[in-house]
């Protein structure tokens, strides 16, 4: 009779409990800190730069120039935002609604993590006012006469034109790769003839957000980019293009808005609900299928029962017809209410009150 090892025998009685399966933990990554882009001391408050004819004593600023006058500043910019590294959670990350940091955008923010406002790229999530801009400056009526500045809010603007580029043969890969840096890029439309581009984005924000990016700033030459909003296009294309991503932009909005199976109805994603409304839809009648104001009415009078509301049960005010002709100040429905809180509430004296002709 042959006998196992005993080493052998254990380890096979111990084989199938013992085996287990390790399976890697995914942690979920951080986000960095933003960090401190410039030195404080760097852009303190010990020199001003003049940046405008007159010197407002109320603000303690220079004014009646601009960042965006071509004729005030031709200067390079200093600092550029870079957004691998300078992007990161800052205390606006914890405040709902915040707005994003100027400095930031124009890579001149000494405050990092430290700062009240957004240190990233804005996201169709981020949604304002339609008065203010990404940054939360105010909007005007109408634009500046040279297309600088914040921009109107009679318009949704998402291209921008930019000026000064230094042509070559393959600008349009240059400036593709520039302005792609700050969202998602429609459309690139380059004019080598005159040395400008209209750069076209998705979304406002980011048109806003690149806007303040990019001025002042260079492509792969020495040149200082000139960085204004674009005119409106009349190009009945262009507008049927822009009715159409606005009208997109709405039905995603009222997408989120309303509940994901009346959605799914809607767009006959659901084909239970289909199969239903074709049943249910003829309301007894062969052949007939209720059109969508009707099927997806509410209210008392809806047709369909299963959307019809029910009255609110309670008790509901009743007005009885009575005598109203007057008897002096008071008329005589009121006289007769007043009566009957006599014995509930003790009003002795005021019910007691009629008129000044009875008296």
């Amino acid at each position: 009779m042959s006998t196992l090892d005993p080493e052998l025998q254990s380890q096979d009685n111990e084989g199938p409990q013992d085996q287990t399966i390790s399976v890697p933990i995914q942690k979920k990554r951080k986000r960095k800190p933003a960090r401190k882009q410039v030195e404080s001391r760097k852009y303190g408050h010990e020199h001003v730069p003049v940046a405008g004819t007159v010197w407002n004593i109320w603000y303690g600023r220079w004014s009646g120039g601009d960042r965006d006058d071509e004729y005030m500043n031709q200067n390079h910019s200093d600092t550029r935002c870079d957004i691998a590294k300078d992007s990161g959670w800052t205390r606006a990350d914890k405040i709902v609604g915040s707005y994003f940091c100027l400095f930031f955008a124009r890579g001149n923010c000494p405050q990092g993590h430290e700062c009240n406002y957004l240190h990233r790229l804005p996201t169709v999530h981020d949604i304002f006012n339609p008065n203010v801009d990404c940054f939360g400056r105010e909007k005007h009526s109408d634009y500046r006469d040279d297309m600088g500045g914040v921009g109107s809010f009679m318009r949704q603007n998402t291209t921008l034109y930019v000026g000064r580029i230094n042509v070559s043969d393959d600008i349009e890969e240059i400036v593709s790769r520039h302005f792609a840096e700050w969202g998602e890029v429609e459309r690139i439309r380059v004019l080598n003839s005159r040395g400008i581009a209209f750069v076209t984005y998705a979304l406002e924000s980011n048109a806003q957000f690149a806007k303040e990016a990019m001025a002042h700033q260079s492509l792969d030459h020495n040149e200082i980019l000139n960085v204004r909003w674009a005119s409106h296009d009349p190009n009945p294309l262009t507008v049927a293009r822009d009715k159409r991503r606005v009208e997109e932009q709405a039905a995603e909005a009222i997408r989120k808005a309303l509940p994901a199976e009346f959605v799914a109805e809607i767009e006959g994603r659901d084909p239970e609900l289909a199969k239903r409304r074709r049943i249910e839809g003829s309301f007894g009648l062969p052949g007939y299928e209720a059109p969508d104001d009707i099927w997806y009415a509410r209210g008392q009078g809806a047709i369909n029962p299963a959307v019809r509301t029910k009255e609110l049960e309670g008790p509901r005010l009743v007005i009885e017809e009575s005598d109203n002709r007057e008897q002096g100040l008071l008329p005589a429905s009121t006289l007769k209410f007043l009566s009957s809180l006599k014995s509930s509430y003790g009003m002795g004296s005021l019910v007691a009150y009629q008129s000044d002709e009875s008296e």
